[in-house]
């Protein structure tokens, strides 16, 4: 028990800094590269704090011990939404620019209904749905490449902005990542043990703790982000951890080895498609999530939180 304590604390300090390194290496190259910090969040800092997922949705593919799988990666999304987005308002507002709420906020809800459309006719995630995922993610990468693009050719040349040299940016982005990676490794181990200790049901410990665990890399970077006035990282990390979860962990896992759909996860996988859709109608207006929604985002995470445990 002192050992998993012990785990806890490192794991946390390892989160903390790793996260406030690796934001300051993202935020720096998209200085440098004139790439706006929403695509940089959608991509570079989304893959990097989705690592914990998708190690432990493919080792468990290649174990053949991967019916967690699915509830790891629509635990992880409504957490990210919920508590991620929740947690940063608090902090500061969240704006949400129009393009965003219009393009990729609506693809990371059309992911979880092809997500629920497959494993609905089946009750299984097969090998051709695992390679339609993975064709879907080239294609989503490839539209960010062009955005990003794009976005560096209307930047203007004009303002001068103080940046980090390439091999400090590259040095905090990877030693960034891997302190995140084992920092939420220790943080899921250590919260197991003490988890076992009190008596909790493997089951039940799969679908809290490792899916929230897995979820810290995304809470702690997007919390950072938010503070360091990084907002449009903050989002573009959840939304883009989102669609990395569904579209490259479940295809990677799947396609390595079919995935069992239990009714659980349908009615998971619906839960995530209406929270998504309630916090669209509740930013749509303003184009912010502010303290109050984020308040209401929380509450909404603590009854759901409720429901799996008593269910």
């Amino acid at each position: 028990m002192l050992m998993a304590l012990l785990m806890l604390v490192v794991g946390f300090a390892l989160l903390i800094k790793g996260a406030d390194f690796f934001v300051d290496g993202a935020s720096s190259v998209a200085k440098m590269l004139k790439v706006p910090s929403m695509i940089i969040g959608l991509t570079i800092v989304a893959m990097g704090t989705s690592l914990p997922e998708c190690a432990v949705s493919v080792t468990a593919s290649i174990t053949g011990n991967n019916a967690l799988a699915v509830s790891n990666v629509v635990g992880s999304n409504i957490f990210n939404l919920m508590v991620v987005c929740g947690c940063c308002a608090l902090f500061t507002p969240l704006a949400i620019q129009k393009d965003t709420l219009k393009k990729e906020y609506p693809f990371s809800i059309i992911c979880a209904l092809l997500l629920l459309a497959f494993g609905y006719m089946k009750m299984e995630l097969g090998r051709i749905d695992g390679i339609i995922f993975l064709v879907i993610f080239a294609g989503y990468l490839l539209w960010m490449v062009k955005s990003a693009l794009d976005a560096r050719t209307n930047a203007s040349d004009e303002e001068e902005v103080e940046t980090l040299p390439i091999w400090k940016c590259l040095l905090y982005i990877i030693g960034g990542g891997l302190a995140i990676k084992y920092g939420g490794d220790f943080v899921v181990d250590g919260a197991v043990v003490v988890a076992e200790a009190f008596g909790l049901t493997e089951n039940l410990i799969g679908l809290t703790i490792v899916a929230l665990g897995t979820s810290l890399p995304e809470l702690v970077t997007s919390i950072v982000a938010a503070r360091k006035n990084e907002v449009d990282m903050a989002l573009g990390n959840v939304i883009g951890s989102n669609i990395f979860n569904i579209l490259l962990v479940l295809g990677v896992a799947a396609t390595i080895s079919p995935i069992a759909f239990i009714m659980e996860n349908i009615i998971d996988t619906i839960l995530l498609i209406v929270m998504s859709c309630i916090v669209y109608l509740m930013v749509r207006k303003d184009l912010k999530i502010g303290r109050k929604e984020g308040i209401a985002m929380l509450l909404m995470y603590a009854a759901y939180l409720v429901y799996i445990i008593i269910r």
